[in-house]
Parts: C-alpha cells; structure tokens; sequence
C-alpha cells in the first residue's frame, strides 16, 4: 500500500463517531522521504476546515521554530495520532486512538522516518509509553525498533504557557542536531 492508497481508506473510515462530526481527514502532509516524522495528537477546527495538519495558530508558531532550527514543512512529514477532530477540541478518547493507530503505524512505515517526535503528552504517550510526562521527559531520545522516537511540548501549549517556548527551542535545536547525526550514518 502507498501514502495515497492509505489517504483513500482513512477518508472512508466508519470505524469511530468522529466520521459523523468531522468536516475533513486531517491525513498528514510533508515529504514522503522525511527523515523527520512529526506527529501530533488530532487536528483543531482549522484543521479540519482545511483538511491539512498544524495549520492553525500553534501550527504557525510550530511552522516558525521550524524555520528557526533551519527546517521547513516540506522536508519533513507531519501527521497527527487520529485523522478527524475531536468535538470542541477535547482530548481524543482512548477507543478513538485506538480506531487510528493501524492507520499511523502504516502511514510511519511507508514514510519510514529516522526520527519521530511526538508533539504534546497525548502523542508521547500512545507512542512512546504509557508513563511518558511531557514536562519531565521532553527532548529526551529513546530507541525502538530501529527508530529515534523523542517529545516536545505541543505548540499549542505554547501559546497558553510561552515560559515554556525556551525548552522548545532547545528541544527543537537538539532533534535538528539528531537529525544530522542520523543523515550522516546512512
């Protein structure tokens, strides 16, 4: 199965009740050759009015450390843990994670990153581990299966506590140094 074969299915997915309330699949968007995966935990309302991920206001400042770090959008692939929005943007419910993950695991093996970063607690914790705390454990690299997984503060964290843009960007610093590190070696 390639990425557009993947898109199709998950835009006809009835598995959960988010298919009834979401305008648009968030699928994921970036280079189909990344060696950097973001993944986030669901699509916002912008997200889902456009149907593209991080798009909205913690997208645009996720978009500015990016640059900050000398990456851009199309050098990496961002996607989210789920693919429709939660109603009012709460959390996604476990069974809704659940309904998604095959859908990620694939999407991650067709991309087949060097280095995954979960962005936020939600993300972190579905993919790196159940006892993963963001504000402890951000910007620490594990290995699994071959792949560097780490987390970062979710952007829209950010906005509601910019105390926390200075880790941020060292995290963001350290992935990029990761990053080169892991080009080098292949």
């Amino acid at each position: 199965m390639d990425l557009s074969q993947l898109k199709k299915k998950v835009e006809e997915c009835r598995v959960c009740g988010l298919c009834e309330t979401r305008n648009n699949v968030v699928f994921g968007e970036g280079s189909v050759d990344a060696d950097i995966m973001f993944i986030g935990e669901a699509p916002g309302q912008t997200e889902d009015e456009t149907g593209r991920p991080f798009v909205g206001r913690a997208g645009q400042l996720f978009d500015k450390y990016l640059v900050a770090v000398g990456l851009c959008r199309e050098q990496v692939y961002i996607c989210n843990t789920i693919k429709c929005r939660p109603p009012k943007n709460r959390d996604p419910l476990p069974e809704e994670q659940a309904a998604c993950l095959e859908y990620l695991r694939e999407q991650t093996r067709i991309i087949d990153p060097k280095l995954i970063v979960c962005l936020g607690r939600i993300a972190a914790f579905r993919i790196i581990s159940p006892d993963f705390r963001i504000t402890r454990d951000h910007g620490v690299f594990y290995e699994r299966k071959g792949k560097i997984l780490t987390a970062v503060y979710h952007p829209s964290a950010l906005l509601r506590d910019p105390r926390k843009k200075d880790d941020m960007l060292a995290d963001m610093m350290k992935i990029k140094e990761k990053a080169d590190e892991l080009a080098k070696r292949s």
